[in-house]
């Protein structure tokens, strides 16, 4: 509906280690800050390629202060690459509410605290797209759903 959430303080993580981003999938509320490390003893950059955010590129030397950035609208998935090193790619989810989750490496996620109403689930795999359900919640009421990729 038309209800806004405040972004929580605590920025999330993304990490550069063993020339590789890590998480690979991470979600992030709009407005909250992204915290940017270089773990590596080699220079990267972060290049997040968004379509309705601002664009950024920015090189980050080894020991280089952590980059702060956040992303001001809601946007699912940004892609993010390094031009340094091609094979390092990562997806930020932006969403403009805190009921979001990544998979664990099974597969499955909780979303916890959504108040009873009428929503729609949408889920996003990198190699097979999106789908989403239908779903009515009520007060203290558990629903599971069962989203299937076929590949």
């Amino acid at each position: 509906g038309n209800r806004t959430f405040t972004p929580p303080s605590d920025p999330v993580v993304l990490a550069q280690k063993g020339c590789w981003y890590h998480p690979h999938v991470i979600g992030i509320m709009a407005g909250q800050k992204l915290d940017i490390k270089n773990e590596d003893q080699t220079n990267h950059n972060i290049h997040p390629m968004p379509t309705v955010n601002r664009e950024w590129n920015q090189s980050q030397p080894p020991g280089a202060a952590d980059l702060i950035e956040e992303f001001a609208r809601a946007e699912v998935m940004v892609p993010v690459k390094c031009n340094v090193h091609p094979w390092m790619k990562a997806y930020i989810g932006v969403v403009s509410n805190p009921f979001f989750a990544v998979t664990d490496d099974k597969g499955a996620f909780s979303l916890k605290g959504l108040p009873p109403g009428d929503y729609t689930i949408g889920v996003w795999q990198e190699k097979y797209g999106t789908q989403d359900q239908k779903v009515t919640v009520g007060a203290k009421e558990t629903k599971t759903l069962q989203f299937t990729f076929k590949g």
